[in-house]
């Protein structure tokens, strides 16, 4: 009876087992790992409930094999990365988890067109998810005792390190310490970069194939350990995830656009380089070297690059040999990503060389919430400017299917609030023509509801559960004068939840400090004069700080709110207008301690009017890029 039931059962599994994976957990357990702690036992199972709650099964078969690399080589065993090569399994059937192979060629060995393949002497470290009532009592026992965070509703990482025995058997044993310090690393990477992957169109794929292709990827990110991996003597480590396995960092126009390069273009030889007219801006502009003004039909432009601005030749010798020579790859790689970033769905004028003009084509000019889009109504203070009639003329007098009007969606109209993936669907949503210039103001509002519900995991789950979310908005400027089009943000919460901004900065003035202001029914804002290090102790404690067009390289005030963010170890999110600022800012926060956990990305909900910077080409939008640190 026992060797029927056991050649019953064995038939089962083989038909309704774990799918293309090798089977159940093996009955390893982690409190017999030798010199692990309970703590970090409970940061591995925090670190697998984040990415599975990413779902990067959704889009990642077998078949996608990432490359990865975890600090430097000299830091592991024998001088070597333990595993170089991941596969997620169970997307087109059975247990979801992952699989971390030696090489990409053992991963190959034992990926077969239905099933994993029992390949002889290749050993490969398992992470399976597994429903609790299934699991070893070891290992039930443990997550009992240390009350360990489940994946989803009621399964956990079962982790172990398999051999394929010559027999076709499989052998089984708990993973090193140090292997699972390489894990925690992965799962913390994985979870930042998967969905910066770009799926290629079919015709970027094999003709017959249903699986998704995408383009070659490679990102960097730090990764904080951590505390009782950092009292060892770790604090951070880079972590570079690759596909396929081996994409080396290239400078190429084809590169994406979420990816900034860490390794610069090689320069041309000394002297070798071009004059080259600019006629495609006219208006002032002003000299990288001197900072002399200049005609737009008058300056020179780097010639390999194409992103600096000169008066004259002189200048453009001089600036090359001080600074630029070492900089102009860099800047043309970023020149070559300017049709990319460009978002080509609207129908009005997106570029705003000369802000006035601009605003004059589209009869907006001084008018309603537009009058701080140019330098007209400087001599004002922000969050002052004189309120006249309704919100059409807030909005500058457009017609009424061009500006989104005070009341909620319809819940026909949009099932979920966390589904925006840009300006098309929300303008769809809105039911807004494409010809209306809204998307410049609804930018911020827009970011801040992005970063709350995509971005931030914990600011999205307490939406979720109808909690409130205290959100620290630093440096406005602009927002003060924008704070009808942040009635957006309750009305995209569609019945979830509520926002308390905090706007703290110098530039809030001083009849509206300690004021507050309800904006709908669930967005609430509390407006404060002076600098954050200073009044943020009289502050209800955030969930997550942001700052929009930060321009974290220009402003040395700045110390003291990195300071105190890095101190609270509260998610933190920043906006920039370029590329260029965003290296720069990365080595600000680098300098104060803090590490990129959410690494540089286009932000959908960009401004799709392209600024003009005096003496750079580099494509510029408002909150053209987000990044954060401390998610």
């Amino acid at each position: 009876m026992d060797l029927h039931l056991k050649s019953l059962f064995g038939r089962f599994q083989e038909q309704f087992g774990s799918g293309p994976g090798l089977g159940p957990g093996s009955g390893t357990c982690l409190m017999k790992v030798d010199g692990i702690e309970p703590n970090f036992i409970k940061s591995l199972y925090k670190a697998s409930a984040a990415l599975y709650r990413t779902e990067p099964w959704k889009r990642l078969r077998p078949g996608h094999y990432f490359g990865v690399r975890v600090g430097k080589d000299s830091g592991w065993t024998d001088k070597k990365q333990p595993f170089l090569c991941v596969q997620f399994i169970g997307g087109d059937g059975g247990d979801v988890g992952f699989y971390m192979f030696r090489s990409e060629s053992d991963a190959k060995k034992m990926t077969g067109p239905r099933e994993t393949i029992h390949f002889p002497n290749v050993e490969l470290l398992r992470v399976t998810y597994e429903v609790e009532s299934l699991m070893f009592p070891s290992n039930r026992k443990m997550i009992k005792t240390l009350s360990l965070e489940a994946s989803g509703t009621d399964r956990f990482p079962v982790i172990d390190v398999t051999r394929c025995m010559p027999g076709g058997d499989l052998r089984f044993r708990n993973p090193s310490f140090e292997e699972l310090r390489f894990v925690y690393a992965f799962m913390k990477a994985i979870s930042m970069v998967h969905p910066l992957l770009k799926q290629l169109d079919k015709e970027g794929g094999p003709k017959y194939s249903t699986m998704a292709y995408f383009e070659p990827f490679i990102e960097t990110v730090d990764v904080q350990w951590p505390p009782e991996i950092t009292k060892r003597g770790y604090d951070l480590v880079a972590v570079t995830i690759s596909h396929p396995p081996g994409q080396a960092y290239e400078e190429k126009g084809s590169m994406s656009a979420g990816s900034t390069p860490t390794k610069y273009r090689e320069s041309p030889g000394e002297g070798n380089f071009n004059e080259t007219k600019v006629y495609s801006h006219a208006g002032l502009r002003q000299c990288a070297m001197c900072d002399k003004e200049v005609h737009g039909e008058h300056s020179l432009c780097c010639g390999q690059c194409r992103a600096v601005i000169y008066c004259n030749s002189f200048c453009q010798k001089q600036h090359w040999n001080d600074t630029h020579k070492s900089m102009c790859g860099l800047y043309k790689a970023m020149m070559e990503r300017e049709e990319e970033l460009a978002i080509q769905i609207f129908t009005f004028p997106c570029s705003a060389d000369q802000p006035c003009k601009w605003l004059e084509s589209l009869s907006i000019h001084q008018k309603g919430m537009w009058r701080r889009k140019c330098s007209c109504y400087s001599h004002c203070p922000f969050g002052l400017l004189p309120v006249k009639g309704g919100l059409q003329e807030l909005w500058g007098g457009l017609n009424e299917f061009e500006y989104p009007h005070d009341f909620p969606f319809n819940s026909h109209y949009i099932s979920s609030p966390f589904h925006l993936s840009g300006w098309s669907e929300y303008y769809n949503l809105r039911s807004l023509s494409l010809s209306s210039p809204v998307a410049d103001i609804l930018s911020h509002p827009l970011t801040v509801y992005h970063i709350l519900t995509t971005l931030n995991i914990s600011s999205k789950n307490l939406v979720l559960k109808g909690k409130e979310v205290i959100v620290h908005c630093l440096g406005p400027e602009g927002e003060l004068d924008w704070m009808p089009a942040f009635a957006e943000v309750g009305h995209l919460l569609n019945g979830l939840g509520n926002v308390q901004i905090v706007m703290v900065g110098p530039e809030v003035p001083t009849n509206l400090s300690g004021t507050t202001s309800g904006i709908g029914s669930r967005v609430r804002v509390n407006f404060v004069r002076g600098v954050y290090q200073v009044e943020a102790s009289y502050l209800p404690t955030p969930h997550v700080v942001i700052a929009l067009n930060s321009d974290l390289e220009r402003y040395s005030s700045w110390g003291g709110a990195l300071d105190l963010i890095k101190l609270m170890v509260v998610p933190a999110f920043f906006t920039e207008q370029s590329e260029v600022s965003c290296v720069n800012a990365k080595q600000v926060l680098r300098n104060a301690g803090l590490h990129i956990t959410q690494p540089v990305t286009p932000n959908p909900f960009r401004s799709p009017v392209k600024n003009l910077t005096p003496s750079s080409n580099l494509p510029s939008y408002s909150n053209g890029f987000v990044f954060g640190v401390n998610t």
